[in-house]
């Protein structure tokens, strides 16, 4: 007769690297961002707009293209960026590119009336940018030991006979 066992256990959920938690949030922002800007173009007249040269109140030009092209392409470093810089550099470019980009959020919800629409967006985008201020303003850090130091920093002496 066979005893029937319990095998019910309690998932583990393992360190996930700072790194990886920025490059995941910098993924997600962008994807918002993105179709963010994609579903705006069903709003009625956009396409009109655009086919007559004008996106929001700026003429279509090459200079407004690069801007946005230069607003996608900042995040888009970031979800590299986040994975292979140095901590230090790491955590103070996170915290500026997303203090930056809070504003430039904003700035895409002025003057609309889809207030729902925007309004779910931009709350999203910002939400997602405060985590990485948080998690790149909490970076966790390796304790300073004195001791540990001391002992590092002197030269091995040469063995006496």
């Amino acid at each position: 007769m066979s005893k029937k066992t319990n095998t019910t256990s309690t998932l583990r959920d393992p360190r996930m690297p700072v790194q990886a938690k920025l490059a995941a949030a910098w993924t997600s922002f962008l994807f918002l961002y993105i179709y963010v800007d994609y579903f705006a173009l069903y709003m009625p007249g956009a396409i009109d707009d655009i086919l007559a040269g004008v996106v929001w109140e700026f003429n279509i030009s090459q200079t407004l293209l690069t801007i946005f092209l230069t607003l996608i392409a900042i995040p888009s470093l970031m979800v590299m960026l986040s994975m292979t810089l140095p901590a230090r550099v790491n955590r103070a470019a996170n915290l500026v590119v997303a203090s930056l980009y809070i504003p430039v959020s904003v700035f895409n919800a002025l003057g609309e009336s889809w207030i729902s629409f925007y309004g779910l967006s931009i709350g999203l985008e910002v939400a997602i940018l405060a985590l990485i201020l948080r998690e790149a303003w909490t970076w966790p850090r390796t304790p300073f030991v004195a001791d540990n130091m001391a002992t590092v920093n002197e030269s091995p002496q040469p063995a006496h006979a």
